[in-house]
């Protein structure tokens, strides 16, 4: 018997926080299916010395690596198929492993196999290493009796978001490496190489147009109050990141990435391939469909996009189709997208619909992501161009100036 924390809703919609104890947390929410209300997050405890200990262990487990988990899901998937035991596929798999917190997850996964509990509950008791997803495709798995498909399905889906993530990330670095390379140097220009010039302008007394005084008073700046200027940039920045981890903020800057020039189409296709492929997993190995949609809602990072599949999951539970919720939110889901989900639900195939969408939309998203590359070096030419020319004609035109008046 396990002990829960969790958040709930009612059927008037009112929403509050209990705890509970139940078998695992499948009991739990059947326990709720059948007292009318809906579970909306739920979270282990162990109670040991009189008070609730909450088994996160992120700490712990901080540094397994999606890659370290993807292969797990997939070596575990093979063996499994191979005809091995789960104990000794995890055992095998740990004594392989050369990285410690896999060892240890691995070892207690095993040791709690060996009472008894499920697979899917094992994973549960370890929501910072295993995502809800996960957990979800191995309780299927279990439930259907092929575990080993649906460990190689998880591995897919991990690997296939792992990669696209890859290929954003690779994208951006080149300019974001650019960027900090010239902020370095321009503060080691105006922190070395102005002064001496400001002294030559100084004792010659030249009179210096604005785009020069901006440059030296810039200077003047970062020599003098640097240190505050510093300070001042890292609460700034401080600031920034805790407000957009608050509600208001993550929907005022998501907007403002959904809306940027380059990056907003970007956001869509990824945001919209994740939910085919998250989608398209879960369905395939049998989860229900209103927890396929609540887990990807989790799995999802925009909040718009959110917005949408939970009025999805509220849509069929009130026995509509869930493709017109995204016909009626064709700004964020494209057309395509809709229509395929909507020839799924005619034809009974809405898994095999949703993983085309998703590797046309990967497909569209790579190709994307390297002509941006393409794009980005050129633009940041005529940037750094731009920067260097006005610096050299503010130093110049002074000294320019001077020597016509001598002549």
């Amino acid at each position: 018997m396990a002990h829960f924390a969790f958040k709930a809703k009612k059927p008037t919609g009112e929403i509050y926080s209990g705890e509970r104890d139940a078998d695992d947390r499948y009991e739990l929410y059947r326990m709720m299916r059948e007292s009318g209300d809906e579970v909306i997050s739920v979270q282990e405890k162990r109670v040991g010395k009189g008070l609730h200990m909450e088994i996160t262990l992120g700490g712990l487990f901080g540094s397994i690596k999606t890659i370290e988990k993807i292969n797990l899901a997939r070596n575990l998937g093979l063996m499994l198929e191979a005809g091995l035991a789960l104990s000794r596929a995890l055992s095998v798999i740990e004594r392989q492993s050369k990285n410690k917190p896999v060892k240890k997850v691995l070892n207690e996964l095993i040791a709690e196999i060996d009472r008894g509990t499920t697979f899917a509950d094992a994973l549960s008791k370890h929501p910072k290493v295993f995502s809800p997803l996960f957990v979800s495709m191995v309780h299927a798995g279990e439930q259907s009796g092929s575990l080993s498909t649906s460990l190689k399905a998880v591995a897919d889906q991990m690997n296939s978001s792992y990669t696209l993530e890859r290929r954003i990330r690779g994208a951006m670095m080149y300019p974001a490496v650019i960027f900090l390379v010239m902020i370095v140097v321009a503060v080691l220009m105006f922190i070395f190489v102005v002064p001496t010039l400001m002294k030559t302008f100084t004792d010659l007394n030249v009179p210096l147009p604005i785009s020069t005084q901006i440059i030296l008073g810039a200077s003047t700046l970062i020599r003098g109050q640097g240190i505050w200027v510093l300070l001042a940039l890292a609460l700034a920045s401080a600031g920034l990141w805790r407000w957009s981890k608050k509600p208001s903020g993550k929907r005022a800057l998501h907007a403002v990435l959904l809306r940027a020039p380059v990056v907003g189409p970007l956001a869509h296709e990824v945001n919209t391939a994740r939910t085919a492929r998250t989608l398209s997993s879960l369905l395939s190995a049998g989860v229900d469909v209103v927890e396929s949609v609540d887990i990807t809602a989790n799995v999802v990072q925009n909040v718009y996009f959110k917005d949408v599949l939970k009025n999805a999951k509220d849509a069929i539970k009130r026995g509509e189709l869930m493709s017109k919720i995204f016909e009626a939110n064709e700004k964020l889901y494209p057309v395509f997208f809709a229509e395929m989900l909507s020839v799924g639900e005619e034809t009974g195939k809405i898994g095999d619909m949703l993983l085309n969408v998703a590797r046309y939309y990967e497909e569209d998203v790579d190709q994307k992501t390297k002509d941006m590359s393409a794009v980005i070096e050129p633009i940041l030419i005529v940037i750094i161009g731009a920067a260097v020319g006005f610096f050299a004609v503010s130093m110049i035109s002074p000294i320019y100036s001077l020597t016509s008046a001598i002549n």
